[in-house]
C-alpha cells in the first residue's frame, strides 16, 4: 500500500503548441487560442515577414504605376496650406522641394520594416505599461510586442488592396500614400471634406478596427485581465490618437 502511495503519479502531457502557420489561421478564426498560444512561444517573426513582403510589394507599385514625384504631389495637394506655400515659391526652388520631398518619402518607405519594428516597440511598451499598472496584469514586454505583431495582420489586407489597385488601373493622380486602400470612408471622400471630418473618416477604418479587436484580445490574455480590461486600455489609446490626429488636421487646415 505505502509502495502504491508512494508512486509519483506523472503530469499529463503538455498539448503540443501552434507552428506559425496554425497561429497565423487561428489570429483569424480562433484568436483566443492564437493568443494563448504567445505565452508559450512569444515568436513573432512571421508576421513581420508578413508585413515586409506586402509592404514591399506596395512599394513595387508605386515605383512602376505612381512614381515618388506623383506621390510628393498628390501629398502637397491633400494639404491646402503646403500647397499654397509651395505655389509662392520660384520654379527651380519648388522643383527642387517637390525632388527633395519625392526621395523623403521613398527613403522612409523603403525603410518601413525598421520604422515598424520601432513602432510596435513603442506601442507594445504602452499596453504592456496600461494593462501592468493600470488593471494589475501580469504581461512581459516581448508578449506585448508579439500581440502587436499578430494583431496588426489585417492591415495586410490594406496592402494588398492598395498593390491591386494600382494593378488595375487606378489614376497615378488619386493615389493616396496615407490612405491606399478603400476600407474605411475617408478614401471615397473629396480632397475638399474639411481636414478634421477627413481624418476621422479616414480613422473608422475597417482593418484598423479589427486590429483593435484582436489587440485588446491578445494583451487581455497574456496579461491575465479582464477581457474588458483590454478593450479599454487598446481602445483608450486609439480614442486618444485619433482625436489628436483630428485636432492636427483642423489644426492645419
Amino acid at each position: 500500500m505505502s509502495n502504491l502511495e508512494n508512486t509519483a503519479v506523472p503530469p499529463p502531457p503538455e498539448a503540443p503548441g501552434l507552428s506559425q502557420l496554425q497561429r497565423l489561421i487561428c489570429t483569424i478564426t480562433e484568436p483566443t487560442k492564437a493568443f494563448t498560444d504567445i505565452k508559450r512561444n512569444t515568436s513573432w517573426w512571421l508576421p513581420f515577414v508578413l508585413s515586409a513582403l506586402f509592404g514591399y510589394a506596395l512599394f513595387f507599385g508605386i515605383q512602376t504605376k505612381v512614381t515618388w514625384q506623383q506621390v510628393a504631389e498628390n501629398n502637397i495637394k491633400m494639404s491646402p496650406r503646403q500647397a499654397e506655400q509651395m505655389e509662392k515659391l520660384p520654379a527651380d526652388q519648388r522643383a527642387t522641394n517637390m525632388k527633395f520631398a519625392a526621395m523623403l518619402t521613398q527613403g522612409i518607405f523603403a525603410a518601413s520594416p525598421v520604422v515598424a519594428l520601432i513602432f510596435v516597440a513603442v506601442m507594445a511598451g504602452v499596453l504592456m505599461g496600461t494593462v501592468n499598472f493600470g488593471f494589475g496584469g501580469k504581461a512581459t514586454f516581448w508578449q506585448a510586442f508579439s500581440v502587436v505583431w499578430w494583431a496588426g495582420l489585417p492591415g495586410l489586407i490594406k496592402f494588398l488592396l492598395g498593390t491591386v489597385a494600382l494593378f488595375v488601373g487606378l489614376a497615378p493622380e488619386s493615389f493616396n500614400l496615407n490612405n491606399p486602400a478603400g476600407t474605411n470612408i475617408g478614401y471615397y471622400l473629396s480632397p475638399e471634406t474639411p481636414k478634421a471630418l477627413l481624418a476621422l473618416a479616414t480613422a473608422l477604418d475597417v482593418t484598423t478596427i479589427w486590429t483593435l479587436i484582436l489587440a485588446s484580445i491578445g494583451i487581455s490574455i497574456v496579461a491575465g485581465v479582464k477581457r474588458s480590461s483590454g478593450y479599454i486600455a487598446v481602445f483608450g489609446w486609439w480614442a486618444i490618437l485619433t482625436l489628436f490626429s483630428v485636432g492636427m488636421a483642423a489644426a492645419f487646415s
